[in-house]
């Protein structure tokens, strides 16, 4: 490939249009729709879709195959090139993307406390990334910090030690098995966390001892009982899987 050609691929690559908006209003997810708060989350196109950035180091092979970005309306075209889109923008303007994103939060902030209701928010619907760690950084801003009790964080992660930076924060985590981080998993469940792990048939009352609760009736993570498996059942793709991701039990 000559240097022309490369340099045009990464003209191509790093382009991405002006986002007037970051988050997503919860109830076009079907899953999310279901929690009791209202809730908005962040969409990115997941692990290396852009090919210059992966968005979920740490994610399997398992959990990329059988990953629900394109479940519900994210099979659109349109919903699929706009997640693209702002995980160049996060890629390729990191502080202005997170200057865009504090202030789409302080402007829900100021809702909470006009309507006196908290308001749940995931950062990470389809991504795994220290975004709250990174505003702070970028903006200044910690939005864990007690002003902003009412804006209800929370996420999946495979980042072992976002769990462990996070634990008794505001920030609920609950750790996702995979078919690779079985001992990790573990680890979390002897610690008192939660984990999330998918199952291809009906869930079982407890799994490696620990209870299991259907992680299907509500997406809000945040009022889970403590130390406990949140099952899911396969969805999409994930339900041919074969790697182990799914867990299989007959």
């Amino acid at each position: 490939m000559s240097a022309t050609t490369q340099q045009q691929n990464t003209q191509i690559d790093s382009s991405y249009k002006v986002v007037k908006k970051l988050l997503s209003d919860g109830k076009t997810n079907l899953k999310i729709a279901k929690n009791s708060l209202e809730t908005h989350v962040l969409f990115l196109a997941p692990a290396n879709t852009i090919g210059t950035h992966n968005v979920c180091p740490f994610a399997s092979a398992g959990c990329i195959k059988g990953c629900l970005n394109t479940a519900g309306h994210g099979k659109f075209t349109s919903v699929q090139e706009a997640r693209i889109n702002k995980t160049k923008f996060w890629a390729y303007n990191r502080k202005q993307f997170y200057i865009q994103l504090a202030d789409e939060l302080l402007k829900i902030h100021d809702k909470t406390i006009k309507k006196g209701q908290a308001i749940a928010i995931r950062l990470n619907g389809t991504s795994d990334i220290d975004h709250l760690d990174l505003l702070k950084r970028y903006t200044g801003i910690n939005f864990l910090d007690d002003f902003y009790s009412d804006l209800i964080f929370y996420d999946y992660t495979k980042n072992i030690n976002a769990i462990k930076k996070y634990k008794g924060t505001r920030y609920s985590l609950t750790f996702s098995l995979s078919e690779t981080n079985f001992l990790q998993a573990l680890s979390v469940l002897a610690d008192g966390g939660n984990i999330a792990a998918v199952f291809a048939e009906d869930l079982p009352e407890s799994y490696l001892g620990y209870k299991v609760i259907n992680g299907d009736e509500t997406d809000l993570r945040i009022f889970d009982p403590v130390n406990c498996i949140v099952g899911l059942k396969a969805k999409g793709d994930a339900k041919k899987d074969i790697s182990g991701f799914v867990i299989r039990q007959k």
